[in-house]
């Protein structure tokens, strides 16, 4: 038998329980407001800051919104909202644990390459108009623009797998990822070799090619990723992804 002691909850964890479920049971639905601070002071006994701080922290969970002089709204989650919630903490880890770094670098090929399959099978003519005009962007790109020109293509094939979540999930690995990703796009040379990859990228989209879409993604993120792992060491300057 346990002997530890019970841990004393704080009243506003109490609070935000409660309201969490509350919320999850449908009382107050996406758009709604919740009632007022002084209400829901009433309604559990504590005083203004408990409510407070349980408001806030459903703030940052991006469970409802609070602008000033009105009452919190409950919010409708997206996948973008979640995923941007994670940057944070992701950020921290690959500062502290150098070992991050590959796995999110495999994660990224696995679904990427997954999404460029989905945007082969699923593109429809706005889709790869909007694709074609990236790549073109990305050609005439800037050094300075380059990076960014790049991000857009990818961003954009997440778009076209239709899956708002794998379209978030691209989004936070590009996030993530971002100074490493910087060193790659940025490095003097490798805007040939990252123009030539995409442009097989988006031939096997076109054409509806799922397999090779896929391949094309694989091949040019793990490209990236083994030069890398070579300039990290010293021995040559890393191509882009």
């Amino acid at each position: 038998m346990t002997t530890e002691p019970i841990p004393r909850r704080k009243l506003h964890q109490e609070v935000l329980d409660r309201l969490m479920a509350r919320i999850q049971a449908g009382e107050f639905a996406p758009g709604e407001q919740l009632p007022s601070e002084r209400e829901l002071m009433e309604a559990y006994g504590v005083g203004r800051p408990s409510i407070r701080e349980a408001l806030q922290q459903l703030e940052r969970s991006g469970i409802v919104g609070i602008s000033h002089g009105e009452r919190a709204r409950v919010l409708l989650p997206t996948a973008h909202a979640m995923v941007e919630q994670m940057t944070g903490t992701a950020r921290y880890l690959l500062s502290v644990e150098p070992r991050t770094l590959d796995h999110l670098k495999e994660a990224r090929v696995l679904l990427e390459a997954g999404v460029a399959r989905l945007a082969a099978e699923r593109a429809d003519a706005e889709g790869l108009a909007l694709l074609r005009q990236r790549l073109d962007e990305h050609r005439q790109a800037s050094l300075d623009d380059f990076l960014q020109r790049d991000i857009a293509f990818h961003r954009q094939i997440a778009a076209m797998s239709g899956n708002p979540v794998f379209s978030a999930a691209v989004e936070g690995m590009l996030a993530w990822l971002g100074a490493y990703y910087h060193s790659l796009v940025r490095a003097p040379g490798a805007e040939s070799l990252t123009l030539q990859e995409h442009r097989r990228i988006y031939d096997a989209i076109a054409a509806g090619q799922a397999d090779a879409a896929a391949q094309a993604m694989s091949d040019h993120l793990n490209r990236a990723n083994a030069l890398y792992r070579r300039f990290s060491e010293g021995d040559e300057q890393p191509g882009g992804g």
